[in-house]
Formats: C-alpha cells, sequence, structure tokens
C-alpha cells in the first residue's frame, strides 16, 4: 500500500510567526495575500497528490503492480521562500512571489524502479488539466554530486468558492535507492558538525556510491521486467 505523508503545512497563526521573523513588509493586505498563496498552494498539492493515488491504484488493478512506493508533500517555509527571493536578485514583495515563486507546494514521489518514474510522469502530465511548465532529468544528466532525480513543475486547476487558480506545484520523482542516496548524502554534507574541508573529501565517494545504487537499481529493474514477462 502506497503511503501519503503531509508534513510542514502551515496554519494562518505559524505563517504569521515566520514573517515576523523575516524582511517582508507586512502590510495587512499583504498578509492576507501571502496566506492566500499558500492556501492555494496547499490545494494545489492535494490535487496532484490525489492524482498520483489515483494512478498508483489504476495500476495495481489493472498490471498488478504500484509504481509509487511512497510520496511526501510540503511547504516551502515563508524565510525559505524569501531567500530564494533574495539569491534570485528579487525583493521580497507578494508580486514577486507570485511571478517568481513555483516550489511554495512540492511532492516528492518514490517509485520503486527506475522505469516507473518516467511511467508516472507521463501518465500525470497527459492528463488534460495538468500543464507542464519545467522539466530537469538528473537521471538522464547527474549532477556534479552524484544526485539523481527527476524535477517537474506542473500547473493544476484549483477550484474554489471565488473562481478557479491555475497553481504550480513542484515534483520530484525518484527511486528508493535515490531518495535514500540524497537524504543521507545531504545529512552527511549539511547537516553534520564535520569539518566542511573533509566532507569534501568524500565527494568522490558519495558519487561513486550514488552510480553503484543506480546500477543495482538497474540491474534490479531488469529481474522485474524479465519476471513481468513471464
Amino acid at each position: 500500500m502506497m503511503i501519503l505523508e503531509r508534513r510542514d503545512f502551515m496554519n494562518v497563526k505559524q505563517i504569521e510567526q515566520q514573517l515576523e521573523q523575516s524582511n517582508f513588509k507586512r502590510e495587512a493586505s499583504d498578509f492576507k495575500s501571502l496566506v492566500k498563496i499558500y492556501q492555494l498552494c496547499h490545494s494545489g498539492a492535494n490535487e496532484i497528490g490525489t492524482k498520483l493515488e489515483n494512478l498508483d491504484e489504476e495500476y495495481s488493478m489493472t498490471y498488478d503492480h504500484n509504481p509509487i512506493h511512497h510520496m511526501e508533500e510540503r511547504m516551502k517555509s515563508t524565510s525559505s521562500l524569501f531567500e530564494k527571493l533574495e539569491r534570485k536578485g528579487y525583493k521580497p514583495t507578494i508580486e514577486n512571489v507570485q511571478k517568481h515563486i513555483r516550489d511554495i507546494a512540492g511532492i516528492r514521489v518514490v517509485t520503486n524502479y527506475i522505469d516507473d518514474i518516467y511511467r508516472v510522469e507521463k501518465a500525470l502530465t497527459e492528463q488534460s488539466d495538468v500543464t507542464l511548465l519545467k522539466r530537469k532529468d538528473y537521471i538522464e544528466n547527474p549532477k556534479k554530486s552524484g544526485y539523481r532525480s527527476l524535477h517537474l513543475v506542473v500547473s493544476v486547476p484549483v477550484f474554489q468558492s471565488v473562481g478557479v487558480s491555475d497553481v504550480p506545484v513542484e515534483i520530484q520523482i525518484r527511486t528508493i535507492g535515490m531518495d535514500m542516496w540524497a537524504s543521507l548524502e545531504h545529512k552527511l554534507r549539511y547537516k553534520t558538525n564535520a569539518d566542511p574541508k573533509k566532507v569534501k573529501q568524500h565527494s568522490a565517494n558519495l558519487k561513486a556510491y550514488a552510480k553503484e545504487l543506480n546500477d543495482i537499481e538497474t540491474r534490479m529493474q531488469a529481474i522485474f521486467s524479465d519476471l513481468q514477462d513471464h
């Protein structure tokens, strides 16, 4: 059974507290607008999450195979939101949030096999109400660190009492092995108190392990495909 984990979904009070700690010039109208943006993005993530759950269930019933192992939904904190704007050279305003930030809501989809990544992508992006805005394939072209994942940004309509809005949602799709490596690599590189120079010395090893994991998953994929053919 696929597990959908929802985390980091903030309420109005949490958003207000984070804004008080940021450089965001807060006026009453801006605060309400930001809350509205977060609520819309939350709804957008729910829409995509439901679509993915339905697709996984369909594959299970039709092909006796669940492509999705589990999913995680998350919301970007307001501090991360405004830090990203500043890195991009934009002032922390509501207008710039709406124009330049498309990953307030995100979903990480962890698949069982490599082929499942592209199977999920195809099934989702071929839906008539899902629009692909951006695509980066770090599986075909891994990052220098060894990181592998398929990154998509899509938009989906969200229907509310005041009308419909197209809402962007970031989706990261990767295998169990890719997800394990990314999680541990991030902790080793950024969440430890080790000397950065010493951490850097292990970069080559981390990259090599990413390739080894990918090779193992490729062979596991071949076994699965062979068993499915018989």
